[in-house]
């Protein structure tokens, strides 16, 4: 059975690429200008396109998942903040830290995306059931 401690953590890293919004695009059925159109984002809030802010959560679900505390985590719940704006080749660094752990063994964590500035772009919490 593995053990958890407070402080623990996990990170994942990957580039947003055109190919990623497309697909996400497409999976998501969000297809929002501001995602997906040159010209109309161009005109918008940001002045250019920028990714799914929910892409940017998703690799919170990789670290999760696939590397701390990894495969076999049930994911139960997340809240997110989206502080700043992802652009397409931005590199993303989703990381994870153990902030309580519940008499179940249950984690609650600290989840922060930060792009290849450090800046924040995303933050959050999220509750997880370890794998045993």
């Amino acid at each position: 059975m593995a053990t958890y401690e407070i402080g623990q953590s996990g990170s994942f890293t990957k580039t947003i690429t055109e190919a990623d919004v497309v697909l996400f695009a497409g999976v998501s059925g969000d297809l929002n200008p501001a995602h997906v159109n040159e010209v109309a984002a161009s005109q918008g809030m940001f002045k250019k396109r920028i990714a799914h802010g929910m892409l940017g959560a998703s690799l919170i679900s990789a670290v999760l998942g696939m590397h701390f505390p990894g495969p076999g985590t049930i994911y139960l719940g997340q809240n997110l903040k989206f502080v700043k704006p992802v652009a397409i080749n931005d590199t993303l660094t989703a990381t994870v830290k153990v902030t309580s752990i519940n008499d179940k063994g249950w984690l609650t964590l600290d989840t922060t995306v930060t792009n290849q500035d450090g800046d924040p772009v995303i933050k959050g919490e999220a509750n997880v059931i370890p794998p045993k």
